[in-house]
């Protein structure tokens, strides 16, 4: 049986651990609110570059002269699985919901003899693929230096991504992320972002027909690269909230699960308080019959 010294260390303890997830998850619910309104601002962006680059590619591709970005390779053995995690714990199952996706994907394509190759954003996926997967990871891309997520980041990887397409180094990619709903509702979402899948467009439904100056190959070649990033970077972006999301939550029961420590760990206190010194006057009385 714990002495009382034992206890009140160990409540004290428990108290100090609540003070500290109580100011993270206050943190996280600072922070969430510009993560959330600049993954929504990104949304309709992207939304409305993944319909111009539709209209685009219906004309292209049934002239068949479609670029390896919307065409592909013509083949489908090679398969790069770009995983955007995030780059600290203490998150819930953010982390863990992105990389278990990316595996039943990668374990479904290994089982149909493709060839499988990680590119990893963030530090958490990477340390949990590189357990099951350590020679199958072909990039890291650490953003923990980085304070506030930019366009440039997203460039960069798409940068990376592109060079390694022309290497021939995979000739499918889906992107790996987590999409913001809610503070309670963050959904692992697998993307293809090569060839660039577009929801395809109902004729009957008619709408306007535009013409494009220059022609469409040219716009295709500038814009293409570019959705690249744009996809990327609003994945970052949605990623980010999504974290801060989780970690609120995670921190919140936390918090919680503390305090229903602190109450058991004091009811315990207590009794073992009042059984001592109940011992003690037994004793005492004992003491004095026996004179």
């Amino acid at each position: 049986m714990a002495s009382l010294k034992d206890l009140r260390n160990r409540i004290a303890s428990v108290k100090a651990t609540q003070k500290i997830t109580k100011a993270m998850q206050m943190v996280a619910a600072a922070k969430l609110r510009r993560a959330q309104m600049a993954a929504e601002a990104a949304r309709p962006y992207a939304e409305r570059m993944d319909t111009v680059l539709g209209n685009l590619a219906a004309g292209i591709v049934g002239a068949g002269q479609a670029p390896v970005l919307i065409a592909g390779t013509g083949q489908s053995q090679k398969h790069l699985l770009l995983v955007a995690t995030g780059e600290r714990g203490l998150c819930g199952a953010f982390n863990t919901s992105i990389v278990r996706l990316a595996r039943e994907r990668a374990q479904q394509l290994i089982g149909e003899g493709k060839d499988v190759k990680f590119f990893c954003v963030g530090r958490k996926g990477y340390d949990q693929l590189r357990r099951i997967y350590p020679d199958r990871i072909i990039e890291l891309v650490d953003l923990r230096s980085v304070r506030t997520l930019s366009f440039k980041e997203a460039s960069d990887i798409a940068s990376k991504i592109l060079t390694l397409l022309d290497q021939g180094a995979f000739d499918v990619c889906t992107l790996f992320y987590s999409n913001f709903k809610s503070v309670i509702s963050q959904i692992p979402t697998a993307q293809q972002i090569i060839p660039a899948v577009f929801e395809a467009r109902d004729e009957a439904e008619g709408g306007p027909v535009y013409e494009y100056e220059p022609a469409e190959e040219e716009i295709l070649a500038d814009l293409l690269p570019r959705n690249i990033a744009v996809q990327i970077f609003r994945a970052l972006l949605e990623n980010q909230a999504s974290f801060y999301g989780s970690q609120m939550s995670a921190m919140d029961n936390a918090t919680r699960n503390a305090g229903d420590m602190i109450k058991k760990q004091t009811l315990i206190y207590n009794r073992t308080r009042q059984a001592m010194i109940t011992k003690e006057l037994i004793e005492i009385i004992s003491g004095a019959e026996a004179l």
